[in-house]
C-alpha cells in the first residue's frame, strides 16, 4: 500500500542550514618551491596503481597473460619454451602482487594453472586430441622447473604480504 506525503519537500522544519566546509591549507606547489616554513618541499612520488584483483580475477589475469606470452614466444622465438618459462616468472609475481589481501591464497594456485593454459599453443602437439594432450603433458613435464620456480616466487610473495598484513594488525595493539 502506498503512503503519500503529507508535507511538501521544502517544509521549513526540514530545511537545514548549509554547512560551510572547513578550509584546508593550500597544498604546496610541486617542484621544490619553498613552503611557508622556508624549506623546499620534495615533489610527490609517483606510485604504481594499486590494482586489487579478486581470486578469480587474478586467475583470469594470469591465464590471459600466459596465453599472450605464448603467442609472443611463438611469433618472436619460434615457440621456445625457454622464453615462455622466463616470461612466466614475472607473470606469476605480478599475479601475487596484484591480488587483494582477502584472496592471497589463490595466487600460488592460479600460477600453475595459467602455465598449463598458456603452454597449449606452443606445446608442439600435432594431429588430434590425443596428440595435443600428449604435447601439453610433455611440455609440462620437461619444463617443470619453470613451473615450480614461478609457483615458488608467487608463494614467497604471498607469504611476505601476509606477514606484513599480520604485523600491521598487531602493531596498534602493542602501542596501546
Amino acid at each position: 500500500m502506498e503512503q503519500h506525503r503529507t508535507r511538501s519537500a521544502d517544509h521549513p522544519q526540514r530545511q537545514q542550514p548549509e554547512r560551510q566546509q572547513p578550509r584546508r591549507p593550500a597544498a604546496p606547489p610541486i617542484g621544490g618551491v619553498p613552503a611557508q616554513g622556508g624549506r623546499p618541499q620534495p615533489a610527490p612520488a609517483r606510485r604504481l596503481p594499486r590494482a586489487r584483483l579478486t581470486g578469480l580475477g587474478g586467475g583470469l589475469f594470469a591465464c590471459v597473460a600466459m596465453t599472450l606470452v605464448a603467442g609472443i614466444a611463438w611469433l618472436l622465438f619460434g615457440g621456445s619454451l625457454l622464453a615462455y618459462g622466463l616470461l612466466f616468472l614475472p607473470v606469476a609475481a605480478a599475479t601475487a602482487l596484484w591480488v587483494r589481501p582477502a584472496d592471497l591464497i589463490t595466487a600460488p594456485i592460479s600460477a600453475p594453472i595459467a602455465f598449463a593454459v598458456g603452454v597449449w599453443p606452443i606445446s608442439g602437439g600435432s594431429g588430434g586430441f590425443g596428440a595435443e594432450l600428449m604435447g601439453i603433458v610433455s611440455a609440462l613435464s620437461l619444463h617443470a622447473g619453470w613451473l615450480y620456480g614461478g609457483t615458488l616466487i608467487s608463494a614467497l610473495i604471498v607469504v611476505v604480504r601476509k606477514a606484513v598484513l599480520i604485523s600491521r594488525r598487531r602493531l596498534p595493539r602493542r602501542t596501546a
